[in-house]
């Protein structure tokens, strides 16, 4: 047995730090935490300081045995668990469990390579009970909040509703900015752009600086500009210059992968976990946005070897945030020198962006001209702006521009062609479009976690399972919506002569949005009203702040817990008199014109409902289930009215197996019935429109799941094993992996399973060469004889004169449409 024995908290880890120390060392995971809370009960002795009882996980427990006894027979305990508070209160939950002193080495680094690994085993301390503490008080008052507030959802809301602190307010912002676009009132005005030929076939285009309220005002500018001479009045050219994004931190790396690379938070949390734990990032939990004098070095190097000596520029970032450890850094590639790592497509894209980001933050200003050019009018007093850029030198951008969350429209900043004071232009046209004004948009994940950020909630750690839980306690759904088409007036001076036109466009088109749920605005109303001080954005922040003065041993953590949970459980007690109806569960929206019965908006056990009748008539009531889209506290009579309208269930839909497939809906909400047997509809099923086919699907997928047995739970889901049609599966979250033929029902583990899940999701990564997020239809796929392009259903030849990995999607486009059609059809 080695001396040493080196605890991590991540198999991936500990592989990766095995092999850069010596045969004297032993390195082994405790698959993160091994003691918490329990699930049931408070745990909690508020009457003695608010001491907690902890437990080994159920999950843990042989964990836990195989590493006491690995540490009995060594001589030298090593915790190596991460640099962050979560991080501490592991290893010192490790040292409570396994029986360990106190004294017991604790050795932190922020990236796994070698030379770090050795650094920290020169440089032990003992675990900083300051940060254990910090995050002991996080749980401890989520703990209390959630104990003592749910209970009081369950009664004056709705059951097995939950209340989180910082949850709570992520879907307060979310729910206040659905009502900021509810109540906003959309203006239109006009625009005036004009285009103007010049010798070449070149044209400029230029505007006017303001807009006109009214089709009335724009069309008598148009008028004044019949006959008119335009003429450049000035022409003015300015230096200018764009410096680069500073490195990411947890929060601007959350966000620029969901622009840029549009995953989700907590997929880019689960990417970048997966570089750390590979050597190739630094730690991904970090709010600074400082760099090493070394990290500085080397991307100077790194810069100077592929770009040149004139791309460097140097600098060192000060963080924002008051809260950040400046020892600690912002996300960076281990070695500047490698461009490309990880394991497959979707961890290379992020190295990418990560090693894109931090050698940009050391590279030149980039060196711009702006020129802008005033037209006059002769028969007008305003004039008409054209705005022009060029870049003298590139600097930084030759590598990376930071994206945005604004959804504006695209300046204009094209190139001028040759202009000339007192040049005479000839008039192609000028056009008054009419435009809308827009209210703010809904957040996305990025934006969410900008918001957050800026109020100083949360931390790096939380942003992802808060969003993540929001959306599963369905307090917010995130999903697409189709827009609204609508008209706009359009007059056009051509050849001295206006004319007029309306065109169509669609409006308000939603891509990967947050939008809160009946049930998110319902809790959030009930909380703001009763319990504001839990989802106060300023009061959330300064317990945020109260965090760091507990980790920086400036503050007692039970004082801290008695100070809010005093206030807190004294309004607890108070709204236990508060009327259920006050709660917004509830909303009256007229009378029915054809039965005259009272038309209304409910909260029910099963979701909301709009119920027409009341339960004390002697007909009984008719209910019909609340789209998803349309909310308790804005949807209108009329269409509640229109609900009623539709199709009603229970209504049959085909037949499988000789007997009838039925779509009903019950307590626990729509249902598939078929041979006595009943299968809830998913949350994307519509009881009114889906099919027989779909039916039998999830009829199927039930008769798998009920044969299967669990394993064990990977990445929060659980894993099962089955029999089905085509052999022996595991399967996790949703989707099924079929066995190897060396593996069996009767002997595979858990460790295995998860090998056979990892194995086929890189497979199924690497079949895609080259993705494109504007265009899902259109993908390089790596095929069995070779790459090729499949747009939609089709497949294309890739000609052997051309690189797969090099296509555009302007590429794919145009050999799809040189390719042949197949035969039998026509292109």
């Amino acid at each position: 047995m080695s001396k040493n024995l080196v605890i991590v908290e991540s198999p991936a880890k500990a592989k990766t730090i095995e092999g850069y120390l010596g045969k004297d060392f032993t390195v082994r995971s405790s698959f993160g935490h091994v003691r918490d809370l329990p699930d049931k009960g408070m745990a909690i002795d508020i009457e003695n300081g608010f001491k907690p009882t902890y437990e080994v996980s159920p999950d843990k427990v042989k964990v836990v045995n195989e590493l006491k006894s690995l540490a009995k027979s060594s001589e030298e305990v090593w915790l190596a668990t991460d640099d962050d508070r979560e991080g501490e209160s592991i290893s010192w939950h490790l040292k409570e469990a396994l029986g360990l002193a106190d004294n017991t080495k604790r050795i932190v680094f922020r990236e796994i390579t070698k030379k770090a690994i050795q650094n920290a085993i020169q440089n032990p301390r003992t675990i900083d009970m300051d940060l254990v503490n910090a995050q002991q008080a996080r749980r401890l008052l989520d703990r209390l909040i959630g104990f003592e507030l749910s209970p009081v959802l369950w009664s004056k809301v709705k059951k097995g509703l939950s209340a989180g602190r910082v949850q709570s307010v992520a879907v307060r912002i979310i729910v206040e900015r659905e009502r900021e676009i509810e109540n906003f009132k959309t203006k239109s005005s006009f625009k005036i752009v004009a285009q103007f030929l010049l010798e070449g076939n070149k044209i400029l285009q230029a505007e006017l600086p303001k807009n006109f309220e009214t089709a009335e005002a724009a069309k008598e500018f148009l008028e004044k500009c019949l006959g008119a001479t335009f003429k450049i009045k000035s022409l003015e050219t300015k230096p200018a210059k764009k410096s680069p994004s500073p490195p990411f931190t947890t929060s601007t790396l959350q966000q620029e992968a969901s622009r840029k690379l549009g995953y989700s938070v907590a997929s880019t949390m689960m990417y970048a976990q997966k570089l750390y734990e590979a050597g190739k990032i630094s730690y991904m939990r970090t709010d600074s946005t400082s760099l090493s004098e070394e990290a500085i070095e080397k991307a100077k190097n790194a810069i100077t070897d592929q770009f040149g000596a004139q791309y460097v520029q140097t600098r060192q970032y000060k963080t924002k945030n008051e809260s950040a450890q400046e020892a600690h850094e912002a996300i960076r590639p281990t070695d500047f020198s490698v461009t490309s790592a990880g394991l497959d497509i979707r961890e290379k894209r992020l190295y990418e962006l990560i090693w894109k980001r931090s050698i940009a933050s050391q590279m030149a200003d980039a060196q711009l001209e702006r020129t802008t050019a005033t037209i006059g009018i002769s028969s007008a007093s305003e004039e008409l702006i054209a705005q022009g850029e060029v870049i003298k030198f590139d600097g930084f951008l030759a590598v990376y521009l930071e994206s945005s969350d604004e959804e504006e429209d695209e300046e204009n900043s094209k190139m001028l062609p040759p202009l000339n004071i007192g040049q005479i232009l000839n008039l192609d046209n000028m056009k008054a479009t009419e435009k809308f004004t827009r209210p703010s948009a809904r957040y996305t994940e990025a934006s969410l976690v900008k918001a957050l950020e800026e109020r100083g909630i949360g931390r790096p750690s939380t942003y992802a399972p808060t969003i993540s839980t929001i959306i599963k306690r369905e307090y917010v759904v995130k999903e697409d919506r189709p827009g609204k088409e609508r008209t706009f007036k359009e007059m056009v001076l051509k050849n001295e002569t206006i004319s007029e036109k309306e065109g169509k466009e669609t409006y308000g088109t939603e891509k990967g949005k947050l939008f809160p749920t009946s049930v998110g605005m319902v809790v959030n109303d009930f909380l703001v009203n009763n319990f504001s001080e839990v989802v106060d954005f300023k009061f959330t922040a300064e317990m945020e702040n109260e965090f760091d003065e507990i980790a920086h041993g400036k503050m007692g953590w039970s004082d801290m817990i008695d100070n809010f949970y005093q206030g807190f459980h004294k309004t607890i007690e108070e709204s236990k008199s508060a009327e259920r109806s006050s709660s917004g569960s509830t909303r009256e929206l007229g009378i029915d014109p054809n039965s005259g019965k009272t038309i209304s908006v409910r909260l029910g056990k099963y979701g909301p409902y709009v119920q027409l009748g009341d339960t004390k008539d002697e007909e009984k009531p008719i209910f019909v289930n609340l789209p998803k889209d349309k909310l308790i506290s804005s949807i209108t009579l009329e269409e509640a009215l229109e609900l009623f309208e539709k199709p009603r269930l229970p209504r049959e839909i085909g037949f499988f197996e000789d007997k009838p497939v039925i779509i009903g809906a019950g307590k626990l909400g729509p249902y598939v019935k078929h041979d006595d047997k009943y299968v809830s509809l998913e949350a994307t099923d519509d009881p009114f429109t889906i099919e027989e086919a779909r039916a039998i699907e999830l009829i199927q997928a039930k008769r798998l799941a009920d044969a299967g047995d669990a394993l064990g739970e990977f990445e929060g889901s659980a894993i099962t094993t089955g029999k089905g049609r085509f052999g022996p599966y595991v399967k996790h979250d949703g989707k099924y992996f079929s066995l190897a033929k060396t593996d069996s029902l009767t002997s595979i583990t858990l460790e295995r399973a998860i090998e056979i899940i990892q194995a086929k999701r890189n497979q199924e990564a690497n079949k895609y060469i080259k993705e494109f997020p504007e265009n899902e239809t259109i993908k390089v796929v790596n095929g069995v004889y070779g790459p090729y392009i499949q747009i939609g259903k089709r497949n294309v030849k890739i000609p052997k004169d051309m690189v797969a990995a090099d296509l555009t999607l302007e590429d794919c486009i145009r050999l799809g449409e040189e390719a042949p059609a197949p035969k039998g059809k026509k292109k």
